[in-house]
């Protein structure tokens, strides 16, 4: 759900005849200038004396523009995450691991013998209107992504662990009775199970509360389209929405009623800046910094004055999807089709073995992106698992395998048939979200050609960011392959990308293995540690025989900004934009 676009067409022939150069199975020298982008710095340096209030300018590199939905309960977009950081704040803390800490607008108590976590809310919180968060802010979201007529995508199996949810997800109660106010400043949510998880941002505690007085008078089913979500939203973060030109760009003031204190900047104006013409208004100094700049022009922008590069590893990956069949709306959950066209276990892991991926990263990115060898990232340490084999580049093992399957070229026209005889056509969704995206998608299909594999862009072209995800959430029956990427969150489970009841889960696979592998991540079992890395290790290794979605990049995180900001870091926790401080009047 990020990342890029650009045209530019020497750029694009260099790329692929670099990667051509690679099809024969043989590791090649890198001609690019790459980095290790572990020794990037994740703070920037500045020790000049900051000036009273100033406006920062963001410049966030995109090709689509941001939905404009304000509130976490609806937004599915990262766009829309990265407006409004600063002005969204979790409800509870965390650290660089993502550990609920205290602190935060509440601090988090858990009982894990008595099943029971208890939310707590500081002394004279206020919403960015001024007005007291109340206990009934805190329950309010679990009532609308309960709710039997939400319309967001956030239900699933970790709101089910609350007592009372499902039978109030399915109408058969107007309350969940899970879900309590203990007093005027505190709320205690009931599990049937206790989830490890629990400890986490991104985990089991919904991280947001909502103002519910703003939405009195909205059915749940009409909120995602109401004014306090698309227009006037009300928040706990430093800064407040002061105004925006639809999809383009967003102004926040200070927000005088924050808990942390006065924030020192004035104003913060985030603009959504073509990738085509980001590092061109880098070199003009528009921006004081740069989000989601494209790894793939590195070179062109990295030893440009007056900017320092942040850098860390991402929460984030790319992976090749396999559809194999459709979202049950009725039921919630994933029809799979064991008959669809890429229900093969053999194909889809020869797809995985025909890729270069260690090309990819290094031709393509500079050095800025990492091979995959699991569908839990590195970012998670304590539970990838660093030694298991990926998908080498291997075209030999990909022909035995479809072979194997009876993947045969029956009429000598150097293309496969499909085990019963017929013609074997796989379509392959691709975003038009960077530079080198046709580039990429061709050499992918170059590739699949290479072991007897016809592949066609789906619609014969890229997609627009926007155009893609949503065919793939409405699953469009012309794709069958498709190249996208996951923003994962800070809980290293997936079963909310993967699940069998996530909406999320759009290659719509589905088997009572991986529930059961999946529902062992999260058992109160996984309280130890050792347990707990036993069962990623299990599932890691399921999802990499099963092939239903296959890793092929991990992101490093790569961020220009100008030397007249001070006490700006790139971090896993949210960074506290309370502290940040100009220097100058303007972008050196």
């Amino acid at each position: 759900m990020k990342k890029k676009m650009v045209s530019g067409v020497m750029l694009l022939m260099s790329v692929t005849l670099g990667l051509a150069a690679c099809g024969g199975g043989k590791k090649e020298e890198s001609t690019s200038s790459n980095e290790d982008a572990t020794k990037f710095a994740r703070a920037v340096k500045n020790e000049e004396k900051a000036i009273d209030g100033g406006t920062l300018k963001v410049a966030i590199a995109a090709d689509t523009q941001f939905p404009g939905v304000f509130d976490a309960n609806f937004s599915s977009n990262a766009l829309d995450t990265k407006i409004m950081s600063g002005a969204y704040e979790s409800l509870i803390k965390y650290d660089d691991e993502g550990k609920l800490i205290d602190g935060g607008p509440a601090d988090l108590e858990i009982d894990v013998d008595g099943k029971k976590a208890i939310i707590k809310l500081r002394e004279d919180l206020k919403w960015s209107d001024g007005k007291a968060v109340t206990t009934e802010d805190v329950i309010f979201p679990y009532e609308i992504i309960g709710h039997k007529d939400y319309p967001g995508v956030r239900y699933g199996s970790k709101f089910e662990s609350i007592v009372g949810m499902k039978e109030y997800h399915e109408g058969k109660a107007e309350t969940i009775s899970g879900i309590k106010a203990i007093d005027d400043r505190s709320v205690e949510i009931s599990y049937i199970e206790m989830n490890p998880a629990i400890k986490l941002a991104g985990g089991v505690i919904w991280g947001t509360a909502t103002p519910k007085r703003l939405f009195e008078g909205i059915a749940v089913k009409d909120m995602e389209t109401s004014d306090p979500v698309r227009k006037n939203p009300v928040t706990l973060g430093a800064f407040k929405l002061d105004k925006f030109v639809n999809g383009e760009s967003a102004t926040f003031v200070a927000n005088e009623h924050y808990y942390g204190g006065k924030p020192k900047l004035a104003k913060i104006v985030k603009t959504i800046v073509p990738t085509a013409s980001v590092v061109e208004s880098m070199k003009a100094k528009e921006y004081d910094t740069f989000v989601d700049m494209p790894a793939d022009s590195y070179d062109t922008y990295k030893d440009l004055e007056g900017y320092q590069i942040l850098g860390d590893v991402d929460n984030s990956y790319t992976y090749l999807g396999f559809k194999m069949g459709k979202w049950n709306a009725e039921q919630e959950g994933v029809a799979y089709d064991e008959k669809s066209k890429m229900a093969n276990k053999n194909l889809r892991q020869a797809m995985g073995y025909a890729i270069n991926t260690e090309a990819i990263a290094d031709k393509f990115y500079h050095g800025l992106r990492s091979t995959s060898n699991s569908l839990i990232i590195p970012f998670f340490k304590s539970v990838h698992n660093p030694d298991q084999k990926g998908y080498s580049y291997d075209h030999k093992k990909a022909k035995k395998l479809l072979e194997d399957a009876g993947y045969k070229d029956t009429d000598d026209d150097g293309i496969r048939e499909d085990p019963n005889g017929d013609k074997l056509v796989i379509n392959f969704a691709c975003r038009k979200n960077e530079e080198i995206s046709q580039a990429l998608a061709d050499y992918m299909i170059q590739e699949w050609e290479k072991i007897g594999l016809k592949v066609e862009l789906s619609g014969g072209r890229l997609m627009d960011s926007q155009a893609f995800y949503k065919k793939l959430q409405e699953d469009d029956p012309e794709i069958d392959v498709y190249n996208a990427a996951w923003v994962t969150g800070l809980d290293p489970a997936p079963t909310g990308l993967y699940g069998r009841n996530s909406e999320f889960n759009y290659t719509r696979f589905a088997s009572e293995e991986n529930d059961k592998l999946l529902k062992a991540l999260e058992s109160e079992k996984t309280f130890d540690d050792k347990e707990r890395k036993k069962a990623f290790y299990a599932w890691q290794e399921y999802a990499k025989e099963e092939a239903f979605a296959i890793p092929t990049t991990n992101y490093y995180v790569i961020q220009p900004v100008n030397n007249r900001v001070k006490n700006y870091l790139l971090s896993n926790k949210e960074m506290d934009w309370s502290k940040v401080e100009l220097t100058a009047d303007k972008p050196k």
